[in-house]
């Protein structure tokens, strides 16, 4: 989402100031465009963006008359068919498009920072949505005056003044108690869940002992696997970029192609932890890559045959697709 065009057009035109999130013209107190440099403050990760250039308050577009999200969500995907909608299958996107559409009555559709197969959970999940102005009031918030902003507020432009803290509370009243929302904010109007996402992490839990509390949680593993010869697996996994030994077939992706910044193996007090994090993953991708690097742990192949493994580009010839019940969503960073 590179947004410095438009500043640079900004500056080159300054009898024209103009709103940067969908490039309609709008009108300001003055004509230095110093609200137009702010930095973005990302409120998804607390970081300043140099390159995301947006008005310091969030503004409804005038075309679409609607203000976008952000919704960040956590959820058990034990009884979900996962993330993304499906027929004749209940998910989580499902779930909360209907109680999303119930809190701010209107039709709303999110749209996911990814998709989770069934019973993968998430303690980090993002999403976006649109609201129309039928949810937001048309009147500027409390205590905001224009003096203030420094932006001459018109009938197409003026802050969104959804309360998001009520709009958590009354959807987590009725989402189920295996679906949590964390927070809502307003992002620009170009902002996405998905392809503004730059890196995700996801972590595999395994036990050894019989435990009912990790039922659906973790997977029983009978034997312990080699720790050291799993982490060679993964260093060598590392090196590569072309993952399609991992990746369901037919899944209609253009590429695939990944960067993988860290797999590694943990041990913790009640098992071990596989911890991956990349750009981007493809469908099964992580699950594969556990169940290739277990035959490392269990000496059924040496670490090297994984380089092998990943250079035929042959899912056959990679591990099981080791059980969903394991697998977290545990962050994403934009």
């Amino acid at each position: 989402m590179s947004l410095d065009w438009r500043y640079d057009e900004a500056i080159a035109n300054p009898a024209k100031p103009f709103c940067i999130a969908c490039d309609c013209r709008a009108i300001a107190r003055n004509n230095n465009f110093d609200f137009l440099a702010t930095r973005y403050h990302n409120p998804i990760n607390n970081l300043i963006q140099p390159n995301h250039l947006i008005q310091p308050n969030h503004y409804l577009c005038p075309v679409t008359g609607k203000q976008r999200y952000f919704i960040e969500l956590s959820y058990d995907g034990t009884n979900y068919h996962g993330w993304q909608i499906q027929k004749n299958a209940v998910s989580v996107q499902a779930i909360l498009n209907e109680k999303l559409s119930t809190i701010l009555r209107q039709p709303i559709e999110t749209l996911g920072c990814g998709r989770t197969d069934t019973g993968v959970h998430a303690r980090e999940f993002f999403a976006h949505f649109d609201v129309g102005r039928e949810s937001i009031a048309e009147s500027p918030k409390s205590g905001d005056s224009e003096e203030e902003s420094g932006i001459e507020t018109t009938t197409d432009h003026r802050p969104s003044t959804m309360d998001p803290m009520d709009c958590i509370r009354s959807i987590n009243a009725i989402l189920p108690k295996d679906i949590a929302v964390k927070r809502i904010f307003p992002v620009a109007a170009d902002a996405h869940a998905r392809f503004d996402a730059t890196l995700r992490t996801y972590e595999y839990h395994i036990h050894f002992n019989k435990d009912p509390f990790k039922n659906g949680y973790s997977w029983e593993l009978r034997d312990e696997p080699d720790i050291e010869l799993m982490n060679k697996a993964a260093a060598i996994v590392m090196e590569h970029t072309d993952f399609s030994c991992f990746s369901k077939s037919n899944t209609q992706v253009k590429t695939n192609i990944c960067k993988i910044t860290k797999a590694e193996w943990t041990v913790t007090d009640s098992g071990i932890v596989f911890t991956i994090s990349a750009d981007r993953f493809l469908r099964n991708m992580v699950r594969a890559i556990v169940g290739t690097l277990l035959m490392a742990g269990k000496k059924e192949i040496a670490p090297e045959a994984v380089r092998a493994i990943i250079e035929s580009k042959n899912r056959s010839n990679a591990g099981m697709s080791v059980p969903a019940c394991g697998l977290y969503l545990t962050e994403v960073l934009y």
